[in-house]
């Protein structure tokens, strides 16, 4: 019996191991906000950009994984960055985008993948992936006890808010940022969902606990779009799994007790009751206003095009309503401008049609992912993106937690830009990849177990009598 044992290697003996440049790139991309609103300035928001490609080519260069598996998801998924990347650099071109404008925009949504490519590569031991793991939860945990205690010190007014509601500043890590509390409550129930699952050895009372803390911060930080998202990706989940009968019947029975008991927390509780501001149907048919809202980019987006290239090539990245020409570049114009960062007149027709709604929440901005991505970049762009996330749901999501997370990417393109947002985003690169290395440190156990048996059997029949 052959048994391949590559991932038992131990990681390189250099300066900083691979497991130490993920964590490093991870913390740069998940704290900086914090670190902003501390007093560090502006660019600390920019560092993750360098840091996270830098480790990745790091530990791809180093790593001495040699399963062909492995390596062929590996050629799969850099052959698709190398082929958004040319769509990029196209779609700049035919638009007169800035260079800063196509290296942003390739970074904000291919990142995640960056850094899902280093945690893949890492050879990885039981007590290392522990300790990874350890350290990955321990960035989630800190975002929903910190928001918890912003909830706390809001309350008691020793934490001040000069902009947005006390519960919009319940932020977590990602605090005194717009949308903030969106994000952090996406991340907090990301991690509870992957540490209720897979923490086997955690006492019941510390999941139920977790579990508790998650579904307050949502609460306190009015993040009302969290769960549903949640349990629109169950949803989805439950649908993707037609073939398996067994299964779809079982997570339909929970889903329904889930909606059931959510519907009526709805109207019983006051915790809930913002969510009674969503059921207004007439804002939801072909002419409602948060149809005509939503769509507002879909329908302007043409009639800026100047040929047929627009059509496979978009208006060009930061050029439309993603995060780069819908806030990024805004914000942070002092950095980018001089640099070369360009705009485009369309963006600011969006925003003047959200300006002028009454219609506030984020759920029916006219800012989403996926238009984004098919404003910025073309049928093209989008073709090529979508093809990079068919890689990630059939060859690296390993079971129906990961799957899950990787649904609440999908579901949050199509309500506001968070698929462009790096604390998130590269949260769920972080638990699906760990989910992938827990599946492959089992596999192999599972093939020395097999070979010690069959190597004991051979000893036995060599044994004279």
């Amino acid at each position: 019996m052959t048994v391949q044992t590559t991932i038992y290697q131990p990681q390189g003996t250099g300066i900083i191991r691979g497991s130490t440049l993920i964590l490093i790139a991870f913390a740069t991309a998940f704290f900086p906000r914090l670190l902003n609103s501390m007093g560090f300035p502006a660019p600390i928001n920019f560092v993750h950009f360098a840091a996270v490609p830098l480790a990745c080519g790091i530990v791809l260069v180093q790593t001495r994984i040699k399963d062909k598996q492995q390596i062929a998801i590996t050629k799969s998924i850099l052959g698709g960055l190398s082929v958004f990347f040319s769509v990029t650099i196209v779609s700049a071109m035919v638009n007169g985008a800035g260079a800063i404008n196509a290296a942003l925009d390739f970074l904000l949504l291919t990142e995640w993948l960056l850094l899902l490519l280093a945690i893949m590569a890492i050879p990885i031991t039981p007590k290392g992936l522990q300790h990874l793991r350890k350290w990955i939860l321990g960035f989630g945990f800190s975002n929903l006890f910190l928001a918890l205690a912003q909830k706390l010190l809001l309350q008691i007014h020793v934490l001040k808010h000069t902009r947005l509601t006390i519960d919009d500043n319940v932020q977590g890590v990602f605090y005194l940022s717009s949308g903030g509390h969106v994000v952090s409550s996406n991340v907090s129930i990301l991690f509870c969902v992957y540490f209720c699952i897979n923490a086997k050895k955690a006492p019941i009372w510390m999941r139920i606990g977790v579990a508790s803390l998650t579904l307050m911060q949502i609460l306190f930080a009015d993040a009302k779009q969290v769960l549903l998202v949640s349990i629109l990706a169950w949803v989805l989940l439950i649908l993707s799994q037609v073939k398996n009968i067994g299964k779809t019947l079982q997570y339909a029975l929970i889903a329904s007790v889930v909606i059931s008991i959510f519907w009526w927390c709805i109207w019983n509780i006051d915790a809930f009751q913002s969510y009674t501001g969503w059921i207004r149907p007439e804002i939801y048919g072909p002419d409602g206003d948060a149809t005509v809202l939503k769509g507002t980019a879909l329908r302007l987006i043409p009639h800026y095009y100047q040929s047929s290239l627009n059509w496979f090539f978009g208006l060009g990245p930061g050029h439309t309503i993603g995060r780069l020409g819908g806030w990024m570049i805004r914000d942070y114009a002092n950095l980018l401008v001089p640099l070369g960062a360009t705009t485009h007149p369309m963006t600011q027709e969006v925003w003047s049609a959200w300006d002028s709604s009454y219609l506030g929440s984020s759920m029916f901005a006219p800012f989403w992912g996926w238009a984004g991505i098919w404003g910025d970049l073309g049928f093209v762009g989008l073709a090529a993106y979508l093809y990079l996330c068919l890689i990630v749901w059939v060859k690296i999501c390993p079971n129906d937690c990961s799957r899950f997370m990787f649904l609440n990417i999908v579901v949050n393109g199509f309500i506001f830009t968070l698929m462009e947002e790096p604390g998130f985003m590269l949260s769920i690169a972080a638990l699906i990849g760990l989910q992938w290395q827990e599946q492959q440190v089992k596999r192999m156990q599972h093939y020395e177990t097999l070979y010690a048996i069959g190597r004991a059997k051979s000893l036995v029949e060599v044994e004279p009598h």
